[in-house]
Parts: C-alpha cells; sequence; structure tokens
C-alpha cells in the first residue's frame, strides 16, 4: 500500500513540475482591460478567461510549439503561434472586428435598399408603395435627394447631369436601353418590373471603379437570388393585366412576369391634350433561372416588350399639328454566375446582349433605328484579411447602331457607328479600425472608336465620429462616350469626363436616418454642335464644359409615430454648362435649383389597408424666350404634386389597390413652345407645354396564389 502511494505522490510530483503557467494581459487599441475574453490554446481543453484588469493565467501540460488563441465580441481574433515557454506575462492588443454592425460604412453618394446593406435608406417595398411612384422603380428614386424632378421625362436626372449620363446595371452587367420610348411631354417607365428584384444601389455620385462610363450616376439592380416558396401572382389593372409565376426545386428555380397594357380604356374615360389615333399599347414578358451549384449560382435573366402607339400633337407651328407614331421592340439576355473559389478568393462574371429596333414616323419623316450592344465582365475578390480586400477585373462594351432615314427629299440615307470598349479596375478596401476605413481604385479604358485611352483614379474615406454618425468624402473621375444621336453622325471626340468631390454626413439610430451631402461635379470634353439639332452638316467638338454643385438632405423616420413611416429630402443644385447647340454657359432646362419630396405612409389595422402620400415640388426651369434678350433667359412656374394611394387587404392574399397622381389637379408647365415667326407686331407667340394629363388615376385587384396562403403583392404595388 505504501509502494502504491508513493508511486502517486511521486507521479502526481512530476506532472505538477510539467505544468507550465500562461499568463498575460489582454487590452484594445486604447490600453483599456477587455474583461471576459477568451484565452485558450488550440486543440486542447487548457485556458481561461480574462479578470477585470484583463488579465489571465492558466496551466497546461502541453510543451513545445502551440498556438494561442484569444478572442471576444466585436474583436478580431488574436493568433499566436510559438514555444510554451515563452507564454508568459503577454501583452495582448485586441483590434476591433470591422465586420460588425456598428463599424464605418463606405457609403458618400450611394443611396443602398437591400437586406445586405448596413444602412438602408430605401427598403426594397419603398420602390412600389411610394404614392408617386406607379410601380416603377425610377419613380420611386426620384423621391430622394440628387434627383431632379423632370415630369415630361420620366428617367433619372442626378446632380446637374442629363438622363443619359446615369447607367442602369442588372446583376452587375449594362442595361443599354432602359426605358420604354414614348412621344413628347408624356415620361417613360423604366422597363424591368419591381416583381423580379430585392436590391438596389443607387449612387448619385463617387461610385466603385468597376462601374464605367456613367458621368453623374449608376443603379444597381439585384435579381432574387432565391425565392423563398412557390407562388402564382395575378394582377387586373385599370390600365391592363399581370400574371406571375414562380417554380422552385431542390437546386434551382425560375420566376416569370408577362404583363400588358392599352391604354385605350383609360383615354375614353379620360381624354387627354394628344389625339390619339392609336392609344399607347405594350406586351411585356421576363424571366430569371437560378441554379445552385456546389460553390456559387448561375441566373440568367431574360426579358422582351413591344410597344406601339400613334397620335397627332398639337404644335403651334402646324394647325393640323405634329403627327408621331412609333413601334418599338425591345429584347434583353442577361446571364451571371458568382461563385467562391477558396477561402479568401471569389470571383463574379456575366454578360448582356441588347436588341432594340425603332420605327418612328414624324410627319413625312420616317426613321427606323437598330441597336445591338453587348457588354461582358470578369471580376475577382480576394480577401486578403477582415481588413483589406482587393477587388479586381475587366469588362468589354461593343455597340452597333444603324439607322435610315427617309423623306420627301432624302431617301435610304444611313448612318450610325461601331463602339468598342475595353476596360480594367482595380479596387481595395482598406480599414485602419472599425471607425476609418479608405476605398481606392482606379479604372482604365480604351475606346476603339476614337483610339482614346483614359484613366479614372477614385478614393473615399469614411470616418466614424461617434455611435451613430460618421463623416466621408470622396474623390472620382469619370468617362463617357457622347450618344448615339451624336455619334451616329460624327465620331470625332473626346470622352466627356466629369470630377466628382463629396462631403458626406450621415447619422443612423434605431430606425432614423440623417444625411446631408455636399459636392462638386467639374465637367470638361462635352459635345458640341450647331444648328438646332445634330445632324450630318453639323460643326461638331469636344469643347463644351460646365459644373454642379450643391447639398442634399435625407430624414427618415419609421420609430417616432406609431404605424408611420416618412421620409422628406430637400437638394439645392446650382449648375451650368455649355454643351450642344448652346451659345453660351447657361442653366440647363433639365436642372431644378430647388427640389424637395416627402413620402409618408401609415398603416391602419382596424381598416387593414396601407395608406400612402407622396409630395414634390421642384423650382421653374429655364427656357429661352424669343421675345426678350439672351439665351435660357426665363423660368417655368414651380412644379408641384400630391398622390395618394390606398392598399385594402380584402383577405391576407388578395389586395385592392387605388392611386391618383396630382390629386389636387395642379396646373403644371413643363415648358413652352414658341412660333418660328413673329406676328405682325414682331412677337413670337408661344403655347404651354402642359402634360397629356393633369391627373392619373389607377385601380387594380391582385391576387396571390401560394403555399404558405399568407404572402401577397403588397410589395409589388
Amino acid at each position: 500500500m505504501k509502494t502504491l502511494l508513493t508511486i502517486l505522490i511521486t507521479f502526481i510530483i512530476i506532472q505538477m513540475q510539467a505544468q507550465t503557467t500562461i499568463s498575460g494581459i489582454v487590452t484594445n487599441v486604447k490600453k483599456e482591460p477587455i474583461i471576459g475574453a477568451n484565452v485558450y490554446l488550440e486543440g486542447t481543453y487548457d485556458g481561461g478567461t480574462t479578470d477585470e484588469y484583463g488579465k489571465f493565467s492558466f496551466s497546461t501540460s502541453e510543451t513545445g510549439s502551440q498556438t494561442l488563441i484569444v478572442s471576444f465580441l466585436s474583436y478580431e481574433t488574436f493568433t499566436m503561434l510559438g514555444d510554451i515557454s515563452y507564454m508568459k506575462d503577454l501583452e495582448i492588443k485586441l483590434k476591433d472586428d470591422v465586420n460588425t454592425l456598428d463599424a464605418v460604412v463606405l457609403s458618400a453618394g450611394t443611396f443602398s435598399a437591400g437586406d445586405n446593406s448596413k444602412v438602408n435608406v430605401l427598403k426594397p417595398l419603398d420602390v412600389v408603395t411610394t404614392a408617386s411612384a406607379l410601380g416603377d422603380f425610377v419613380g420611386a428614386l426620384q423621391t430622394l435627394p440628387g434627383t431632379t424632378t423632370v415630369a415630361e421625362d420620366g428617367r433619372l436626372f442626378v446632380r446637374g447631369g442629363d438622363a443619359n449620363e446615369t447607367q442602369i446595371f442588372i446583376d452587375g452587367i449594362r442595361v443599354f436601353t432602359p426605358y420604354t420610348p414614348t412621344t413628347n411631354n408624356a415620361p417613360t417607365r423604366g422597363r424591368y418590373s419591381p416583381f423580379l428584384f430585392d436590391g438596389i444601389t443607387f449612387s448619385t455620385g463617387g461610385y466603385s471603379a468597376e462601374y464605367g462610363q456613367a458621368l453623374s450616376s449608376v443603379l444597381l439592380l439585384n435579381t432574387v437570388d432565391e425565392p423563398d416558396q412557390e407562388k402564382t401572382d395575378i394582377g387586373i389593372m385599370s390600365v391592363g393585366a399581370t400574371l406571375g409565376n414562380t417554380q422552385k426545386w431542390e437546386k434551382s428555380s425560375v420566376s416569370v412576369n408577362v404583363s400588358y397594357v392599352n391604354l385605350a380604356p383609360y383615354n375614353a374615360i379620360f381624354p387627354n391634350r394628344n389625339n390619339f389615333i392609336k392609344p399607347f399599347e405594350t406586351a411585356s414578358g421576363e424571366a430569371v433561372y437560378r441554379r445552385k451549384t456546389n460553390s456559387g449560382l448561375f441566373k440568367l435573366y431574360g426579358a422582351f416588350d413591344t410597344s406601339s402607339f400613334e397620335l397627332t400633337q398639337e404644335d403651334i407651328n402646324s394647325p393640323d399639328g405634329q403627327y408621331i407614331k412609333l413601334n418599338n421592340n425591345n429584347f434583353y439576355l442577361n446571364g451571371s454566375y458568382s461563385g467562391v473559389l477558396s477561402d479568401t478568393w471569389s470571383m463574379q462574371t456575366g454578360f448582356s446582349f441588347t436588341n432594340a429596333k425603332n420605327k418612328i414616323n414624324l410627319g413625312d419623316r420616317a426613321i427606323r433605328d437598330t441597336e445591338k450592344s453587348l457588354h461582358s465582365k470578369l471580376k475577382f475578390k480576394n480577401r486578403i484579411s477582415n481588413r483589406f480586400k482587393l477587388y479586381f477585373g475587366a469588362e468589354y462594351f461593343k455597340t452597333d447602331f444603324e439607322e435610315q432615314y427617309n423623306d420627301d427629299f432624302v431617301d435610304n440615307a444611313t448612318y450610325g457607328f461601331d463602339n468598342d470598349i475595353a476596360a480594367a479596375f482595380v479596387e481595395a478596401d482598406i480599414f485602419l479600425s472599425k471607425d476609418l476605413a479608405f476605398k481606392t481604385g482606379l479604372r482604365a479604358e480604351y475606346s476603339e472608336l476614337f483610339d482614346d485611352f483614359t484613366l479614372a483614379p477614385r478614393a473615399t474615406m469614411a470616418y466614424k465620429i461617434s455611435d451613430k454618425s460618421q463623416l466621408s468624402l470622396a474623390y472620382g473621375d469619370f468617362y463617357q462616350n457622347p450618344t448615339s444621336n451624336v455619334l451616329k453622325f460624327n465620331q470625332d471626340f473626346e470622352p466627356a469626363n466629369a470630377k466628382h468631390y463629396i462631403l458626406n454626413y450621415q447619422f443612423n439610430a434605431d430606425r432614423k436616418i440623417f444625411r446631408a451631402e455636399a459636392y462638386y461635379k467639374d465637367y470638361s470634353n462635352l459635345e458640341k454642335f450647331d444648328g438646332d439639332f445634330p445632324s450630318f452638316d453639323s460643326n461638331f467638338s469636344s469643347n463644351g464644359s460646365g459644373f454642379a454643385k450643391g447639398i442634399d438632405f435625407f430624414w427618415r423616420d419609421s420609430k417616432s409615430i406609431k404605424n408611420v413611416d416618412y421620409w422628406l429630402s430637400y437638394s439645392f443644385l446650382d449648375t451650368k454648362r455649355d454643351y450642344r447647340n448652346f451659345p453660351e454657359q447657361a442653366q440647363p432646362n433639365f436642372a431644378n435649383t430647388h427640389n424637395f419630396s416627402a413620402v409618408a405612409k401609415y398603416w391602419i389595422d382596424d381598416w387593414k389597408s396601407q395608406v400612402g402620400f407622396s409630395y414634390g415640388f421642384a423650382s421653374g426651369r429655364t427656357f429661352t424666350n424669343p421675345n426678350k434678350p439672351g439665351f435660357l433667359n426665363e423660368k417655368t412656374k414651380a412644379f408641384n404634386s400630391l398622390s395618394v394611394n390606398w392598399a385594402y387587404l380584402i383577405s391576407p392574399q388578395k389586395i385592392l389597390y387605388a392611386s391618383v397622381n396630382n390629386v389636387l389637379g395642379f396646373k403644371n408647365v413643363n415648358g413652352y413652345q414658341y412660333a418660328n415667326t413673329p406676328d405682325v407686331n414682331g412677337n413670337f407667340n408661344r403655347r404651354a407645354l402642359r402634360p397629356a394629363l393633369d391627373q392619373f388615376f389607377f385601380v387594380g385587384f391582385f391576387w396571390t396564389i401560394s403555399e404558405d396562403k399568407k404572402s401577397n403583392q403588397l410589395d409589388n404595388l
């Protein structure tokens, strides 16, 4: 017995002598102790936690080289590889985890909407529940600061740039013809239904080096990665009908959406200022197929639409009016793949193809144009660490544009252009801490048409000044080729250039957000031509210039008032440019000095209804009065519009929806048309360019059939 006891004691003593004590202190970068941090040897049960002074101490029987791990919530995990005998009185500093929700966000010039965004200014639902938007994502974005109200156009005009300076991308791939064609003084709409999109990023300036050929802005639309269930959506509307269906399998899914719109019945009830021979009619369809692979996701998106109308518009220079007829066919195909290559590498690739055809008759003039465009892209991402992420890639654009012109004097005049652009980009996200981050990038482009090479540096800095607020700075060089209406006649240009300077302040609390952003844009190499319109005998150059500066404010609050969500935005814009046929630098007629928007949504439990209001104000826009000296020498009266909508849940899956645009019937004026020749008194007579309709009424019934028997189309209205 004594022998056994002696052996046991001896063994314990040997074990105790073999134990090594690991000790130290854990602090943050401010040398403040971190209490409760986990400290352990990887692959063992040996470890402990830090005390109130940040100190730790534990014993281990392990020997030789080991890995010490120190971890704590909201800090980066610390790893130390070394010999056990040297792990004494360690001084360990944990760095802030830059991926936490309270970390600084690189957001200068950018509004995001989507579940993956840390700061949502708009939610995907807002795109289609804003009263004035009428289900168009572009209409909802026009309630954000930085946009300009051009009621008769309907496209996005951003910070002193014309609509051609904003480009739209689906899943990172370019959309070349994003809007449906329309007649004069009637707003267009985006071609693509919000039914298939779940994420939106709207950059009003200073955007990533990944995107080019846009002087002012980019709008990024992301299709749904994976639907949650199978369902069918049916819509019967005062202007047409829609039908959507989603099928889902283990690794793939497909969503299809078709719609038909015909304004003939509506025009019969509510006559407008246009004399329609054949009212506007369009049929469209779109589908997206998704398939998951072992390491990624493949998407194939296709859309087709055809539209037509025929009418006679009032014209002060033509007693019989201006005859206009249009037929348009547009096909768009988009394929993309995103996948993981390793723990630190991922990639994205994709392509798009557009085939757009227009047949236009303006009086005795017949115009036939065809545009075929292609975009392909390959992008890689390397997450070197949580603090350093590298992006790089290349892309290729090709456009083939051809137009035929006929009138009483010209027979089959043909003109057009082929444009090929190759580009490469590199960009890095650098997080020095969770309070300070940088994004820096460089984009290179070569235009075969101009035989021109450009380099565009871009940089953003963001600094968190408190738990709920941050400051950001951004600079960028941006290039874009002239539009097809001048390139089809002449290709001796340089790419237009805009330099962006942005200062942003952002406050983000619980369901509240405030943004203030000041900016300056310097334009150079803008297109110039003589005459009223570009033509084959115009003199062209790239001598245009201009500037745009201003400040934008945005406030959103969905917490202070029960069941109420509202936002307010205001923009001040000071801009002048000398481009196209301008004889001097002037404020262009698409720019408003002041823009204000207020949107509110109220859910009424007792009525099972959501009621929405949207008010828009814009100061007058410039026009040229030939009865006075000067160019763009007067302004229209201010634009006002109040819109309301009401969605009533008949049952969980049946909705009755109604909306009225400009419910108070403001008599807005978009501009004036003057006579070509003066009257006997030497005055040029004019007529006001009024909207085709002062108000627009919409009623629809929407029915969803789904597996859970709860889903509805409220997020599509």
